[in-house]
């Protein structure tokens, strides 16, 4: 329920074609012949894009979003607990980490929506098991492709290129789809073919068609210059690219992102991540985590200025997750062991800030003194696919879940 102030096969992955094409990242949208044959809809006339950052390692919930009004909390974690006149307080029972002054002021200013208890059944304590489920919004099942993927199907049949960008050193399962082949890469600017010194103005040449090209021959021809388009549009717009914002100390891959959206490039939906496993605080946790939240915090709050100073936040949500929380109590080593159950955020102008969800309780714990979800994190995905990005979530995520109101 919401609170709005109080607490509570057209082309499988083709490796042989991927390996070698690029070198920092792969690519890419399908060719022109190909897009006009799998044409059935056009895509949706609106310039609305999701934007997805996940924060690996499991981050520990209860420490970002302290629930200070529960003496629960302190008496778990009698030395990790952050006491109330540390909190950057938003109401009676919750107050953010110290690090995080930017999602206050995002909260404070209605930009926020934090989903309470999201999880699942039969948890895996696993990173790469329990990201797979959230990644693929199938928990369970060994799911083939992302759910963002799926999405990206399901709302641009066209196959637009350049739809999908994934932000990383390597693609995630969440972009993976049937149809779509998304923009993965890392630096902008090693974002080329690989080769010698030698081959490179046959590397950076587009093929030319010929008569005689067989099918097999013509797709490769596309998909190279595809390949070459769509870097060529990455490194112009990130090189273009200048912002007087302040993204903090860690800017993560949003001011790519900002650069990506400020150059109108066709892409609906961005995915990246605060990489390898950063949250993972099983050891003197305080001071690492702080500095951790705050520069996700920074710069989240950081893109969320850019866009409203191009012009676009009214176009621009953005969803925060992790692939658990840590388990209630505190260990011996002052860190935090995996977890369940975690906050999900929902953060942009076009948002209904508050509250929304049950809050787990601290003291009916299950068998490892782990909070119980209260929260399936598919209506989450519900809420932002249908909510926000006006697509069938029942088709995309494979089943019904009650989506929240968080827009409109």
């Amino acid at each position: 329920m919401h609170k709005p102030s109080s607490p509570a096969g057209l082309l499988r992955r083709r490796a042989a074609l991927q390996a070698g094409l690029i070198g920092a990242g792969w690519l890419t949208g399908l060719p022109g012949a190909l897009q006009q044959a799998c044409a059935a809809a056009p895509v949706r006339d609106d310039k609305r894009i999701l934007v997805v950052l996940e924060l690996s390692g499991g981050n520990d919930g209860l420490n970002t979003l302290v629930p200070y009004g529960d003496d629960a909390y302190y008496r778990h974690r009698p030395k990790l607990g952050i006491r109330p006149k540390q909190l950057r307080v938003i109401d009676e029972h919750h107050g953010f980490n110290p690090g995080m002054a930017g999602f206050e002021r995002l909260y404070k200013d209605g930009r926020m929506a934090v989903v309470h208890g999201c999880g699942y059944a039969q948890p895996s304590f696993s990173h790469f098991t329990s990201m797979a489920y959230w990644h693929t919004a199938m928990p369970n099942s060994g799911e083939e492709y992302g759910w963002i993927g799926r999405l990206a199907d399901a709302i641009d049949p066209k196959l637009t290129p350049n739809f999908v960008i994934n932000i990383d050193e390597t693609q995630s399962l969440a972009v993976r789809a049937r149809h779509h082949l998304p923009v993965s890469f890392d630096d902008p600017k090693r974002f080329i073919r690989k080769g010698l010194y030698e081959q490179r103005r046959l590397l950076d040449a587009v093929p030319e068609a010929q008569a005689h090209d067989t099918p097999s021959l013509r797709f490769m021809r596309d998909v190279a210059e595809s390949v070459h388009e769509s870097s060529r549009l990455v490194r112009e717009a990130c090189a273009r690219y200048k912002t007087p914002v302040d993204y903090g100390i860690v800017p993560l891959d949003l001011p790519k992102i900002a650069a990506l959206i400020a150059a109108d490039m066709p892409t609906r939906l961005y995915y990246s991540a605060f990489r390898r496993n950063a949250f993972d605080t099983h050891v003197q946790q305080a001071e690492l985590h702080q500095r951790l939240l705050t520069y996700a915090s920074d710069s989240v709050a950081g893109f969320m200025q850019d866009m409203e100073r191009i012009g676009r936040a009214k176009d621009v949500t953005l969803l925060v997750f992790s692939e658990f929380g840590r388990r209630v109590p505190e260990n011996t080593s002052l860190g935090t062991d995996h977890g369940t159950a975690n906050h999900m955020y929902v953060i942009g102008q076009p948002v209904r800030g508050g509250h929304y969800g049950t809050l787990p309780s601290l003291t009916q714990l299950d068998e490892g003194d782990n909070l119980i979800h209260t929260t399936d994190f598919r209506r989450v995905y519900a809420s932002l696919i249908e909510g926000w990005l006006g697509a069938d979530a029942q088709q995309v995520l494979r089943g019904r879940f009650e989506g929240f109101p968080i827009f409109g």
